[in-house]
């Protein structure tokens, strides 16, 4: 029997602050972010004073906004697990996801060429703009992704120092967390490059590029600081692996249907760059020889507002929309009913339950 759907609360789009699941562990991760970029900061400009640029970027890029979705699910994954809310390594483990989102983010950006991230000009946009306004010599462009590049690396070291001191299946647990993404990132470029219109493609996307790191790894994680057995680690696995693809099949809806003022990102960008969606691969599945031709304007470099309209239309009208919301229910469902058999503490499994709500059916 379907779990009523309706009886788990929404959480707003600005959960900071905004849910008892999200709000507390996000402003006492922010503050923990503050505290390292403000001691590094000073400990770096003692050295030189113009790695306060370095320093502004980085923390435009960490502390710039976010819905803290990854340190609320590593938080009651811990919580779960029987460990003490009170304990600071929780915070350090969410510190170190947020990091990790800011590097993955920039260097997104700087690999799929997007104009904007959360309503602002992406980074190596704005480090652009910064290096033609100052009248600097050299190539503005090179000078934008190459700094841009460098924040994101900077985001990756101080990740990886925040998780130096967990126990060591924590971090192990981080080392496969961040090879996954790398894996996905890579299988998602190559899709577009290829444009490769499966399905099967798609779903592995969407578990290791976004999935993963979002939900399951995060929940694993928390859990692990506690001590993460088998048991615990399967019901983890069974309620975080569908609601990671559900989050990454709402990405990819917003992406080319979303509201621009409200998702802060190119809406059709996944279009324009040829993205190996679900929503893509469904729309190629069910359109056949009738729908080829628009869809092969997906990726193209001259691919224009008339293409993305078409495309959109046929996403719409094939059914490729309706099938993808509906695959969105169906992992929310399974991921509920498997919350329901987790041996986790009930303040926990209502948490994961509104969690997942904001997870799959957020507007940003």
């Amino acid at each position: 029997m379907a779990i009523p759907l309706h009886h788990v609360p929404y959480i707003e789009a600005d959960l900071f602050g905004q849910s008892d699941a999200v709000g507390p562990v996000a402003r006492r991760v922010e503050r923990r972010l503050e505290e390292i970029l403000r001691s590094e900061r000073g400990r770096w400009l003692a050295e030189r004073d113009e790695l306060a640029g370095l320093f502004g970027a980085l923390e435009e890029a960490v502390l710039g906004g976010g819905k803290r979705l990854r340190p609320a699910f590593c938080y009651w994954g811990f919580v779960g697990a029987g460990g003490d809310p009170g304990r600071e390594a929780v915070i350090d483990a969410g510190a170190a996801l947020e990091l990790l989102h800011a590097f993955a983010l920039v260097h997104d950006d700087v690999m799929d060429g997007s104009e904007l991230r959360r309503g602002r000009p992406a980074m190596y946009r704005r480090l652009r703009r910064d290096h033609q306004r100052a009248g600097w010599t050299g190539d503005g462009r090179r000078y934008g992704t190459g700094v841009a590049v460098l924040v994101g690396d900077l985001a990756f070291a101080y990740a990886g120092a925040c998780t130096a001191n967990l126990p060591a299946e924590s971090r192990w647990l981080w080392h496969e967390l961040c090879l996954e993404l790398t894996m996905g990132q890579y299988v998602d470029m190559q899709g577009a490059a290829l444009a490769d219109h499966d399905t099967a493609r798609a779903s592995w996307v969407a578990a290791y590029k976004s999935g993963r790191y979002t939900v399951e790894r995060p929940l694993h994680l928390g859990a692990s600081l506690v001590g993460l057995n088998e048991g615990l680690s399967a019901g983890y696995s069974a309620f975080g692996s569908p609601l990671g693809e559900a989050f990454q099949l709402r990405d990819d809806v917003l992406g080319v249907f979303g509201d621009e003022a409200v998702t802060g990102k190119p809406v059709g960008a996944d279009l324009r760059e040829g993205k190996p969606t679900l929503l893509l691969a469904f729309a190629a599945e069910r359109s056949g020889a009738a729908g080829a031709p628009i869809l092969a304007r997906v990726g193209a470099p001259d691919m224009n507002e008339v293409d993305e309209t078409r495309v959109r239309r046929l996403f719409v009208d094939s059914g490729a929309l309706a099938a993808v919301e509906r695959a969105i229910d169906i992992r929310v469902q399974r991921a509920l009913r498997a919350l329901h058999e987790v041996d986790v503490t009930p303040a926990a499994r209502d948490a994961l339950a509104q969690l997942a709500a904001a997870a799959a059916w957020r507007d940003c």
